[in-house]
């Protein structure tokens, strides 16, 4: 770590599927870095409110490459990874000249940054961390429903990530297991750094009853609109709700943007539930937490599968932060996160998603105690002040070998005691 007294040590983060610091979870991370006393760049694509080739934000240079839209297939996917490795090259060849750097800390997905990573660890020494946001082979299987050769090639670009990396920042106890078994790393080289909400971003505005469009409850989504993401189940919900049980006094509104929005909006306009939901598109912060704010309910419909069960959801945390009840479906890490915090429904079955939201906005009572324990949980215990520490410390471990770091403590499945 850098210190007083001692040489400023220089760090490139390298992030492609979000702009910074539009990535919460990056953002935190370079910032916290910056407060500790490093030298932060970030080499990420351009995006909406995120046009500029080059600017400085709170301490954190940035630097920002164009990006063809998100791939489709095969050959939308070698288009869009061969671009943004490109312009991750040219753009570290700048930061190197312009600013220097001691450690390239890359971002998934892709799990092709490694190249960029061994680039300088093996030629110039430089020191290469993996911070696992995705598990790639589990989402190329929930994306395509299918092992072939892509499965494959996942399974083999993450066995080299981890093997280029010096160490590996997992965001649960699920992901550190792949790491460990899967990746081949020694444990004391993985450390669990949570993507906990930063509380000082979390807003509370009073509710707006807009957002109602004048009934009586409101049930809210945020996220990536992505085939993954359960879309069309929480759509069957909404019309178990609407035709099956009668209740048109519920209004959804969801709200963020995605590959999939305009299929998403499509469908919900052929079931006829236009009226009963909301799409937003991706809106700034001050919109999300307006509408969140004013969700009696809020929902993660995630698809069960391998990878979902085994990941963290941000907006699980937010949703807890804002002190709401959750109903999801009944994944692992879902679980861990929310605890009491959530209802969990029979997985796939959008029926019982939809009764599970309709047992919460009739009982006000629940409601309240359920998003108070939620709240507790992130404000004691998940939030990012906590896990703050823990990347420090694994930067400290990664700088200062001799300094050794405290061991995990993991349950029976292997899920990080906290």
């Amino acid at each position: 770590m850098a210190s007083s007294g001692s040489p400023v040590n220089k760090v490139l983060i390298i992030v492609e599927n979000l702009p910074v610091p539009f990535d919460r979870r990056v953002w935190s991370e370079a910032t916290a870095l910056r407060r500790a006393g490093y030298e932060v760049s970030v080499i990420c694509p351009k995006g909406r409110d995120a046009e500029t080739a080059y600017e400085v934000i709170d301490g954190v240079h940035i630097y920002r490459h164009p990006l063809p839209h998100e791939g489709h297939g095969a050959l939308g996917y070698l288009v869009e990874y061969s671009a943004a490795l490109f312009w991750e090259f040219v753009l570290s060849l700048k930061v190197l000249r312009e600013r220097g750097f001691d450690v390239i800390h890359a971002c998934n997905p892709p799990d092709l940054i490694f190249l960029v990573g061994g680039f300088y660890k093996y030629l110039f020494g430089k020191k290469f961390v993996f911070d696992h946001h995705d598990i790639n082979p589990e989402l190329y299987e929930a994306k395509f429903g299918r092992r072939d050769w892509g499965w494959r090639l996942m399974l083999l670009v993450e066995k080299l990530t981890f093997k280029v990396a010096d160490i590996s920042l997992a965001t649960n106890g699920s992901y550190r297991q792949i790491a460990i078994e899967r990746g081949g790393m020694a444990p004391e080289r993985v450390h669990i750094v949570r993507s906990g909400p930063n509380l000082s971003r979390i807003k509370e505005p009073p509710a707006d009853p807009a957002w109602r469009r004048g009934r009586r409850f409101l049930v809210g989504y945020v996220g990536v609109i992505g085939q993954q993401e359960g879309l069309d189940l929480l759509l069957d919900a909404v019309s178990h709700v609407v035709s099956r049980r009668g209740r048109t006094d519920v209004q959804f509104v969801v709200v963020g943007g995605g590959p999939a929005l305009a299929e998403i909006e499509a469908a919900c306009a052929a079931a006829g539930l236009s009226e009963y939901v909301t799409f937003t598109g991706r809106v700034p912060d001050e919109t999300l937490f307006s509408a969140l704010s004013s969700a009696d309910v809020c929902v993660n419909p995630d698809r069960p599968n391998a990878m979902n069960d085994k990941s963290t959801m941000n907006k699980i945390m937010e949703y807890m932060a804002l002190g709401k009840p959750i109903v999801q479906f009944d994944l692992t890490e879902g679980r861990f996160s929310a605890e009491g915090a959530s209802l969990y429904a029979q997985n796939t079955v959008p029926a019982d998603f939809g009764d599970k939201i309709l047992e919460l906005l009739d009982d006000p009572e629940r409601r309240a105690r359920m998003g108070a324990v939620g709240r507790a949980r992130v404000r004691d215990t998940l939030a990012w002040q906590y896990e703050e520490p823990k990347l420090l410390a694994a930067y400290a471990r990664l700088l200062q070998p001799e300094a050794g770091a405290a061991p995990v403590r993991l349950d029976e499945a292997g899920r990080e005691v906290t």
